[in-house]
């Protein structure tokens, strides 16, 4: 089983009497976020090491059980080795420390007693030294033994900076953050303008993620710009939500009254609104939100080009634009079903309204729709050809 351990200690720079681990970060606060990243490689059981316990952490920590996983407050080493299940395997995040789940996935899957370390100037941060040319990078995986070694250690050593050591004594193996990573998405930070920027940077780390076009060049820029607005304003999820639902019925109202463009413009709005949405929601660690609202976007993206159809049907009194619309509606729904790895420059739902946008403002409806359709179908079909070659 996987355990993890959580250093919140060290007070923040430019905030007297406010815990680094408590400043805000994505929504939330930065434990909160380092919690949501445990628990997302199978971590069921949170121990979180303090110096004092301020109404701020309480808080992080009784909205962290309140995600389901088990945390528990300690103040030593001998606290920590008495809670932790004796057959676990222990994830070590350092105060202060941001990271992407790419970074946590690596260490989590390590089959072996593991530190990360970095060399000079590659995010170690004031992280300490391992060796004469490597620092610690924040993470290590080590057995829940590795807990009790220090706790039979004199009462005033340094819990993290001996468990450290006995990592190192015990032989952990060390993986080499990349220098990339360590200069943008990973590293110490105690003030709330450093975790602010570091924020921008996870959120391109999630963006990575997201291989469509659509995501890469148009939904994840636009997040990265709007965030920190939104996070910095303390605009709750409920907020984004209701300005996607207004962009939603504005595009059902246009498409009502025969205005396709406008109708797609507001929808393209709201597949926008719904993935800044979804990875706000994520940062906060409201993963069924974030998923929600993943959804929503097919459902808009849908509903958009069966109302094209309709208005296309409306505007020539024939069915040649639902008869496009609704095989376009099948092609995009089994194309998110497929079983291979997407390509970058196949369609995704929310794509479609912004790809059939300039046909409508230009009048050409059905040409959008056949245009749509053979892109759908282009991509089907390599979809099939791809899984065919990997069976």
């Amino acid at each position: 089983m996987l355990a993890g351990l959580i250093f919140a200690t060290e007070d923040a720079e430019d905030r007297p009497d406010t815990l680094a681990a408590t400043l805000p970060f994505g929504g939330s606060t930065l434990i909160e976020y380092q919690a949501r990243l445990l628990a997302a490689v199978g971590v069921t059981h949170i121990l979180v090491a303090v110096g004092r316990v301020t109404p701020a952490l309480l808080g992080a920590t009784s909205r962290i059980a309140g995600r389901g996983v088990t945390v528990d407050v300690v103040r030593t080493a001998q606290e920590a080795a008495a809670k932790v299940h004796p057959l676990a395997q222990v994830i070590v995040v350092a105060d202060g420390l941001v990271t992407t789940d790419a970074v946590i996935e690596w260490i989590g899957h390590e089959s072996h007693e593991a530190l990360l370390v970095a060399r000079d100037g590659d995010g170690c941060g004031s992280i300490e030294r391992v060796d004469s040319s490597h620092c610690w990078a924040g993470l290590a995986r080590v057995p829940a033994r590795r807990l009790a070694d220090v706790a039979a250690m004199p009462a005033d050593y340094d819990f993290a900076s001996t468990l450290l050591r006995h990592a190192t004594q015990a032989g952990a193996v060390q993986l080499l953050l990349p220098p990339a990573t360590g200069r943008t998405r990973h590293g110490v930070e105690r003030t709330a303008a450093a975790l602010l920027r570091r924020s921008k940077s996870v959120l391109a780390a999630l963006g990575d993620r997201r291989t469509a076009w659509i995501d890469r060049f148009v939904f994840t820029p636009v997040t990265g710009f709007a965030l920190p607005h939104l996070v910095a304003r303390s605009i709750p999820a409920w907020g984004i939500l209701a300005a996607a639902a207004a962009a939603c019925g504005g595009a059902l109202v246009a498409f009502f009254y025969l205005l396709p463009a406008l109708g797609l413009a507001l929808a393209s709005l709201a597949a926008i609104l719904f993935s800044t949405g979804s990875l706000l929601s994520w940062l906060r660690g409201e993963d069924r939100v974030a998923r929600w609202q993943e959804r929503a976007i097919a459902a808009v993206a849908g509903t958009a080009v069966l109302a094209l159809g309709l208005v296309s049907m409306a505007a020539t009194g024939t069915a040649t634009g639902i008869s496009l619309a609704l095989p376009l509606i099948a092609a995009a729904a089994l194309l998110e079903r497929v079983a291979v790895p997407k390509r970058r420059w196949w369609p995704v739902p929310g794509a479609y309204p912004l790809l059939l946008f300039p046909f409508a403002a230009a009048g050409l409806l059905l040409v959008g729709l056949a245009g749509a359709l053979a892109y759908a179908f282009v991509a089907l079909g390599d979809a099939v050809e791809r899984g065919r070659e990997q069976a």
